[in-house]
């Protein structure tokens, strides 16, 4: 009898490999990453928002925002499970059974992983990354709204970006379309098409469905509704009923209440189903997605609530041109030598053995320059005079 095959051991390319949208963070990039998330906890933390942990583990759901595309698993009781796809949801259900009666307004914190099955261009092709962000929880005025808007340029400065903010209001655009009688596919159909600033898609879209001139004009009107305080005033002029009328009027008042530069992007269309009020985002120069962004919604039971959060992951990529050198590292041969060496701010990783030729050989390689003992400073050799790698 033949023995049973064996089926042959992976090669070191596909061990090594990890799935498509994830990536490694080395240490540069990590040391850079948990600074900035530092300093962003703490300037939230001193504006009253209080830190709390969720569960990376959900129950899944298909009136999820994120269902479709989100990493599913089966438990040992057969219950079907995902992984945190984003954090919104997850904060509503921690308002409503650990802070039902408040006290309102309640003002948190959270930061953590998400993971999503598909990749979107929208999040940079990753399936696997990092935000940090704020909820303001049960109050839905424009003082609430303009305290994220300065609380989201407060951030920008702690971590040393510039980025101008852009305010939409995709309520603003599913009121003017209501206005012109546009209703169920075709009233979705334009949504995205405004959004996507698509004026050849709209012009089709109004054809197919027999669109007067009239109307079709304020369509693309609404792809033009970008700039300055200056949008407001056409906005204005567009607004005929009383949903549109009062988006703007909300957003004049957020405006005057947040005192500082706005760009306006009132063709802001995108899930305006989701939004309840006012979006907002930051771009930094160079990157075309945005840094942060946020907006008002409505959890479960109508409470009102509003945030934004910030990918780690596109905070560093603005951030590398500037990263700052790192502290000189130095190899210490006793704890008296690391204690002095950390001391003096620097870093001091300890020596393992007394084996001199293996210790030269490793600070050569890691490219460390010194070694301490006691309170004395060496010079490591280099490669080509004590003959390493030759």
């Amino acid at each position: 009898m033949s023995s049973p095959a064996r089926s042959a051991p992976p090669s070191p390319a596909r061990t090594a490999a990890i799935p498509e949208g994830t990536r490694d963070v080395l240490p540069p990039e990590w040391a850079q990453r948990e600074h900035l998330r530092a300093r962003l906890v703490d300037l939230f933390g001193a504006w009253g928002y209080r830190g709390v942990e969720l569960p990376a583990l959900e129950y899944a759901s298909a009136e999820h925002p994120q269902d479709a595309r989100a990493f599913k698993l089966i438990d040992s009781g057969g219950q079907v499970l995902a992984l945190r796809s984003e954090f919104t949801t997850a904060m509503g259900r921690l308002v409503r059974s650990r802070f039902p009666a408040g006290p309102f307004p309640l003002r948190l914190q959270y930061g953590g992983r998400l993971w999503l099955r598909a990749l979107t261009s929208e999040l940079g092709r990753l399936r696997e990354f990092y935000q940090v962000g704020v909820e303001l929880i049960g109050v839905a005025t424009p003082q609430a709204d303009a305290e994220l808007l300065h609380l989201a340029a407060a951030a920008l400065r702690a971590v040393g970006v510039t980025a101008q903010l852009e305010v939409g209001y995709p309520g603003f655009v599913d009121a003017v379309l209501e206005d012109a009688g546009l209703h169920g596919e075709s009233r979705d159909a334009l949504h995205d098409a405004i959004d996507r600033k698509s004026g050849a898609d709209v012009d089709l879209l109004a054809r197919r469905d027999g669109l007067s001139p009239e109307v079709t004009r304020t369509l693309h009107a609404l792809t033009d509704l970008y700039g300055g305080a200056e949008v407001l005033d056409t906005a204005q002029a567009m607004a005929q009923g009383e949903r549109a009328r009062d988006a703007v009027v909300h957003l004049r008042t957020v405006a005057a209440l947040y005192g500082g530069p706005l760009l306006f992007d009132l063709g802001v269309s995108r899930r305006y189903g989701y939004y309840t009020g006012i979006t907002f985002r930051a771009y930094a120069e160079g990157l075309n997605q945005p840094v942060l962004g946020g907006g008002r919604y409505a959890l479960e039971g109508g409470l009102p609530g509003a945030g934004f959060a910030v990918g780690l992951e596109r905070l560093t990529g603005v951030l590398a041109p500037t990263l700052p050198p790192e502290p000189e590292v130095v190899l210490a041969l006793d704890l008296a030598g690391a204690t002095l060496a950390r001391t003096a701010g620097l870093t001091a990783e300890l020596a393992w053995t007394e084996d001199q030729t293996e210790l030269q050989a490793f600070c050569v390689a890691r490219g460390i320059k010194r070694m301490v003992q006691g309170e004395t400073f060496t010079a490591v050799e280099s490669s080509e005079s004590n003959g390493v790698g030759a």
